[in-house]
């Protein structure tokens, strides 16, 4: 079994004329669900094995945060977090840039995350899922909002075997989601 997080980077700041959007770094909120949601990880056992984050400023800061969260919660040192790798690709990516980066991971890594945007992520997560809640699958075609999380689980020894229709919706997590929610 594979397991895929696919996670929306949290909110960024606006544009500001004469900036760089790959330039742009998280606003208060974002820094404040990008933590929630890595404590809602570890809480879980939604812990990567590893990470392939956008070269963006926005989705550098989302890993940083969301490991930080998930150090702590796990009661580790930073130094033990997933390991992660910046991939330039994925920044503005389309779904196939994205499988084709999910497909080239190394085969022992179980659980993958991979923060990126959208609306490739969002694409991507439609067309890799095949089954699952229908109300869970509904709300992911809808709408696919900043700090938003797929969890698809494939059954396939590597990852080189995700495709298309391939997986299982096992979650989606948004903001809302995790301020509704109580453990």
């Amino acid at each position: 079994m594979r397991r895929l997080l696919l996670l929306r980077h949290a909110k960024a700041e606006t544009s500001n004329p004469g900036r760089r959007d790959h330039d742009r770094i998280l606003a208060k909120r974002g820094r404040s669900d990008a933590a929630r949601l890595g404590s809602y990880l570890a809480r879980h056992s939604f812990v990567p094995d590893h990470a392939l984050v956008s070269g963006a400023a926005r989705t550098r800061e989302t890993w940083t945060l969301l490991a930080e969260a998930l150090g702590q919660d796990l009661g580790q040192d930073l130094g033990q977090e997933p390991t992660a790798d910046i991939d330039e690709s994925l920044y503005d990516a389309s779904p196939r840039t994205i499988l084709q980066a999910i497909q080239e991971t190394e085969p022992g890594v179980g659980t993958l995350l991979v923060i990126g945007h959208n609306p490739g992520l969002q694409e991507l997560a439609t067309m890799l899922t095949a089954s699952g809640d229908v109300d869970t699958r509904r709300r992911l075609q809808e709408s696919f909002p900043t700090t938003a999380l797929a969890v698809i689980h494939f059954a396939t020894e590597d990852w080189g075997g995700v495709h298309a229709k391939g997986g299982r919706l096992e979650h989606f997590i948004t903001p809302q989601w995790l301020e509704a929610a109580t453990d």
